[in-house]
């Protein structure tokens, strides 16, 4: 795993480096505001970007969509102090594909790290939740209530643990499937309900759940 690190604080920068080295994942880079992230990413091409979101000349959020503006399959990880909906909400808005803070364990990082590669949104525990439950609330009146009745029962479980964040690899494995069956159940997920993006797939996931009211 190839990865871009941009943070405006030097020390921290340094210490996440030395620890995803420590972990085998090699860190591609180093960006210390939003400008040389998107002239990294565009030259690095790196698998995962990690991105904080406070820095000067260009915050995290406005990187974010200038590389995705660029480059559509990036996958950009925010790593941030903010636990505020409204940078939670804009992040995903602008095209991250995952929310951390800072306040994580290495173990936790990386294993986040990993489910972006997998394709699987990563979160700080608790923060997928209230994301789910505002997309769910944005979805309201534009998916419709019957469209269950186009997946299978397996569809249906494969997409729900996906909703609340687990690996492919580990839903496999409590579906005894392959990582690679996984994958296959949810582009037919998302070819069979017309959705095009993560978001919209999430937003029909938060309405399936049984505690969805």
């Amino acid at each position: 795993m190839n990865v871009l690190l941009v943070d405006d604080h030097h020390l921290l920068l340094e210490g996440l480096e030395n620890l995803l080295t420590a972990h085998g994942i090699t860190v591609v880079g180093l960006a210390h505001d939003g400008l040389e992230a998107v002239e990294q990413a565009r030259a690095l091409q790196p698998d995962v970007v990690l991105m904080d979101i406070r820095m000067p000349r260009c915050d995290g959020l406005e990187a974010t969509r200038r590389i995705r503006a660029e480059m559509p399959e990036a996958r950009i990880v925010i790593l941030t102090t903010s636990d505020e909906d409204s940078d939670l909400f804009e992040a995903i808005k602008s095209g991250a594909c995952g929310y951390l803070l800072k306040s994580m364990d290495a173990d936790e990082l990386v294993q986040c790290l990993q489910q972006a590669v997998e394709g699987v949104p990563p979160f700080s525990p608790g923060l997928a939740t209230r994301l789910l439950g505002e997309f769910a609330r944005l979805a309201r009146g534009t998916v419709s209530p019957d469209a269950a009745v186009t997946l299978t029962p397996r569809q249906r479980e494969v997409l729900l643990l996906v909703a609340e964040g687990l690996p492919y690899k580990e839903i496999g494995a409590r579906l005894n499937l392959s990582p690679h069956t996984i994958k296959y159940h949810m582009a037919e997920i998302m070819a069979l309900l017309h959705l095009e993006h993560r978001a919209q797939v999430l937003a029909y996931a938060a309405r399936l759940r049984p505690d969805n009211p």
